[in-house]
């Protein structure tokens, strides 16, 4: 039975549904009726009909153009044009990965038939580029700045750039993070062309960008700010830094203190250092790495709980009226023993950008009422004294009456009963990659990732007279923002499908599964013929178990229906314990409260902006099922399963087998083929009558953990190598994903190195631990019962060289001497009939060691797809993909895996490595560049309906 909501907000207008947790249809109230404006469909083969249906998002973004477009556009701003908006990211920064990671997401969620975006990227130098959508799906700023030659348009000059920006769009959205995007350097330029932008202008942006001058601002302007101390590139002054240290009551050999740069952004080069040797050495080193010129110098606070907060402006033109949504507050957890002061001590770049159990967020915080107001109200009243606009992230620290006291605070804005408030950061352009604290904050007041985007950008259209007085066009932005507000939010046809998205589990693969799930989730919900819901299988199992074992113990997990905002968190355990919080019932009853409270702030603000029709996400709790119950609900809604959940039951045929015996349709290849592909020596049986027709395995040897952990390594490395005829060896689990525990082992050192990781549940390998040099290698947790031993296979490296001979390209070096390149390859279709999409070979830049930023955040370094001809020939290229398409049809593969394999440069030969039945999907996953290279391109969102549709085939 349809359960009613009422919205605090309105008490009157349109009705229409929205599933909740459970699934079960839920009656919502709004202030006004939608209606949806006319976009060009996608046309696609559907199974629900068996005919070609048009598939309409309902955040009316349709399909994202792949074309680089310099010419301008002399229209003006009218009925029947969208509003143009120029996409800038990339920048100097060191946080420019981030910055295309926020760029994605912000071009997922805006594009419209009422939104055209442009894309562009500012390199490390400055240089400026017109770029393709389909290119800002690249890794990382590696893979765009080797691509720039031949796939974007180049700017002559900065002033060029500008002129096209002009003539080209409406309004410009900056998403560059730290120099040149926060510190008033591109909206210096966009002023001097008079182009609107998005965000603050640049005399202001300078004086909250650099941390000093913002922090001497704050504190002219009545607010605690920390006590600090300049360091300048060519004067550090130890007399006066000790002055300082004595002033503020810290030992000069051991007081702890923070070092940061002024101008590097919010998380690059912040460290912790002890007394007053420390901090100048960290200082210097800061100036030393060109980072910054001037270093600032802070107190620890010690006892302090950190929090974050975005500020969004609803007022009409020059009217500033900034609202606080429901702060953040950044927990920091410290694991296991040993010396953790200073690891352990900051919320730093990897802890803010990369999955990591160090950290947990609760939004709300979990401070006492009085302080999350001062948060609330000093927030706003900074962002109204900086003049800043729009929005933004404002950071600082809550003291409470026992921690570490501040001088000088007595009449300063922050002092409260239960403690102190201090703000240290504010962030002019806040990250927006999916599950950023612009997300999690939004979501808990009633706004998706699309409507919060165009609420923004909205808000800056309204500052420049030359964009408000088109009221015709005015009237097409309200049109797409009435349906992007109700995104998650109409009356759904008889005809909707519900969709169960599966993510976590318990591999060491459960946070790219949270990724994978994420993104899938977000591009699915944006279709108004699907109904999704993300799932998070919780609770965990050893894969050392026998298969009868496994098919118990997975009856025994349980699976969280999940609402919106809970999905955006960057761990699995931190989904788990925000579900737990969420259902908790005094926290439940405040953090409904506030939610209220702010929602009606908005709304007083918003009200007066004719486009604004409501907010579309609903207050929702999670809902706990066991994986039978859970299966159950499936079947009773008709849901199809789109599994994402990476090794483990999700991959080795349990869940496939629950799921077919309970008649729930699945995406992904069934039970019998995950059961073998996730057996990489299985994977080999099925394949090894294949060599005549060019497909090739490798030798395998099979060892137990507890042989390794009991057995003579000596004995056993001269074993191994004797078989394998090899004396260098690759190791890896014998049944877990492709990620982890993957090694090189040269000798028996390195075997005992590798064996004592296993013993001690070591989770990562510290890069060059072993005698080849290596990166970071992330170990399988909890450890694998058995290992797989076979031949390295030795392949030439392909490098990107950063210069050429003439000083300016880039290009590659590869001597090709082994005749074999790595390669991984995306096969997708119907059983028997499976598609080899194009191959990619995956390079490295000269002299760099793949970081955990690379890995997680943007990719892995630089992929070449399709590979160069000047390394693999069409014919060779060709000849491979019809090999993969017979791994993949041997091996009884459906819907969608990936084949990882070497190949014969001129032979076209394969030899499989393995194949993942569930592999990554994450926005910048190297199968994304696979899907855009297809004929036409295959764009995300339609890249994960069409794997959708091949599993309702396969049940039909």
């Amino acid at each position: 039975m349809a359960s009613t909501y009422r919205s605090p907000l309105t008490g009157h207008g349109s009705v229409f549904t929205r599933r909740s947790a459970t699934g079960v249809r839920k009656t919502c109230l709004w202030q006004k009726p939608f209606n949806a404006p006319l976009i060009a469909p996608l046309k696609l083969f559907s199974p629900w009909n068996g005919r070609s249906v048009a598939r309409t998002p309902r955040s009316m973004r349709g399909t994202v153009q792949d074309q680089v477009v310099v010419e301008g556009e002399e229209a003006e701003v009218g009925e029947g044009r969208p509003l143009r908006v120029g996409l800038v990211c990339g920048g100097p920064s060191e946080e420019r990965g981030i910055s295309l990671n926020s760029a994605r997401s912000v071009l997922d969620h805006i594009q419209g038939s009422d939104l055209h975006v442009s894309c562009y990227y500012i390199d490390c130098h400055l240089n400026a580029y017109a770029i393709s959508s389909a290119q800002l799906y690249s890794n990382t700023p590696a893979d765009f700045d080797f691509k720039l030659e031949s796939l974007a348009h180049e700017f002559k000059s900065l002033s060029e750039f500008a002129e096209h920006l002009a003539n080209s769009v409406d309004i410009v959205f900056p998403v560059i993070h730290g120099r040149f995007g926060e510190d008033g350097g591109i909206q210096e330029l966009l002023e001097k062309a008079s182009i609107p932008f998005v965000g603050t202008p640049s005399n202001e942006c300078r004086v909250a960008f650099d941390k000093h001058n913002a922090s001497l601002e704050l504190k002219r302007q009545g607010f605690i700010t920390v006590p600090s101390f300049l360091v300048q590139k060519h004067n550090v002054d130890k007399v006066e830094l000790l002055k300082w240290f004595t002033g503020n009551q810290l030992d000069k050999e051991l007081g702890r203190v923070i070092v940061k740069p002024t101008k590097a952004g919010s998380s690059i080069g912040v460290t912790v250092a002890y007394g007053i040797d420390d901090c100048i050495d960290k200082a210097k080193d800061i100036i030393s790495k060109g980072i910054d010129d001037k270093v600032l110098i802070e107190m620890f606070l010690d006892g302090g709980s950190e929090f974050t907060a975005i500020v969004l402006d609803v007022g009409l033109g020059s009217d500033s009226t900034p609202i606080v949504l429901l702060p953040t507050e950044v927990e920091l957890q410290c694991f296991g023993s040993g010396d953790v002061k200073e690891k352990d001590a900051i919320f730093n770049y990897r802890r803010k950008y990369l999955p990591t159990q160090q950290v947990a967020y609760h939004t709300p915080p979990r401070f006492p009422s009085d302080i999350i107001d001062c948060i609330r109200g000093g927030a706003s009243l900074l962002f109204k004294r900086l003049g800043l606009q729009d929005f933004a992230r404002i950071d600082g620290w809550f003291l409470p009456s026992h921690a570490v006291s501040l001088k000088d605070k007595d009449n300063m804005f922050g002092n409260t009963r239960s403690g102190t408030i201090v703000f240290t950061d504010i962030n002019l352009i806040s990250g927006m990659e999916q599950t950023s604290f612009l997300f999690q904050q939004a979501s808990k007041v009633g706004f998706s990732h699309s409507s919060i985007l165009r609420t923004i950008i909205h808000h800056a259209c309204l500052r420049f007279p030359s964009l408000n007085s088109h009221n015709n066009a005015w009237n097409a932005l309200s049109r797409g923002l009435q349906s992007a507000h109700h995104a998650n939010a109409i009356p759904k046809c008889s005809g909707v499908q519900k969709v169960f998205v599966i993510l976590g589990g318990d591999t060491s693969e459960r946070q790219v599964s949270l990724m994978s799930g994420t993104n899938v989730w977000l591009n699915l919900q944006s279709f108004d013929e699907l109904d999704v819901t993300p799932c998070l299988l919780a609770n965990g199992y050893s894969s050392s178990l026998h298969a009868n074992e496994k098919q118990h113990d997975a009856h025994s997990k349980t699976v969280w229906s999940l609402p919106y905002s809970l999905v955006l968190r960057h761990t699995t355990e931190e989904v788990l314990a925000a579900c737990i919080e969420a259902i908790e019932p005094v926290r439940a009853a405040l953090t409904s409260h506030l939610r209220n409270q702010v929602m009606l702030e908005l709304m007083g603000g918003l009200k007066r902006h004719e486009w604004f029709t409501g907010f579309d996400i609903l207050d929702e709790q999670p809902v706990k099922f066991s994986l039978e119950d859970w299966i159950k609900n499936a079947k009773e809604v008709q849901a199809i399963v789109f599994i994402a959940v990476h090794g483990g039951i999700g991959e080795d045929g349990t869940l496939q087998s629950l799921l077919d015996a309970a008649g729930v349709p699945y995406t992904g290849p069934g039970a019998m083929a995950s059961k073998t592909c996730m057996d990489k020596v299985s994977t080999s049986l099925a394949l090894s009558h294949l060599t005549n027709m060019g497909v090739l395995t490798i030798p395998k040897d099979v060892r137990s953990k507890e042989e390794l952990l009991k057995g003579h390594l000596h004995d056993i490395w001269h074993d191994l190598i004797t078989k394998l005829r090899s004396e260098t060896l690759c190791v890896k689990p014998a049944r877990d994903g492709c990620s982890t525990g993957v090694a090189r082992l040269c000798s028996k050192d390195d075997l005992e190195v590798y064996a004592n990781a296993l013993q001690n549940c070591i989770l990562q390998l510290p890069a060059n631990s072993l005698s080849k040099a290596h990166g970071m290698i992330e170990m399988p947790n909890p450890p694998p019962g058995s290992l797989i031993f076979e031949p390295f296979i030795e392949t030439d490296e392909i490098v990107v060289s950063s210069k050429s001979a003439n000083g300016d390209a880039r290009r590659l070096v590869w001597c090709g001497q082994s005749e074999w390149v790595e390669v991984t390859v995306g096969v997708m279709g119907r059983r028997g009939a499976m598609h080899s999409l194009c191959p990619s070979i995956t390079v490295k830049e000269t002299g760099g060691i793949l970081s955990l930023e690379e890995k997680f955040q943007g990719g892995t370094g630089v992929n070449l797809t399709p590979p160069p001809t000047t390394i693999i020939s069409e014919e060779a290229l060709q000849k491979c993909k019809q090999r993969i398409e017979i791994v993949a049809n041997t091996l009884g593969l459906e819907g969608f895996s990936r084949i990882d394999a070497f190949v014969n440069v001129h032979t076209g030969e394969v030899m499989v490595i393995e194949v993942n039945t569930v592999p990554g999907m994450t926005p910048s996953t190297v199968l994304i560049h696979q899907a855009l290279a297809e004929q036409p391109p295959i764009y995300p969102r339609q890249f994960f309906h069409t794997v959708l549709d091949l599993a309702l085939q396969r049940s039909n």
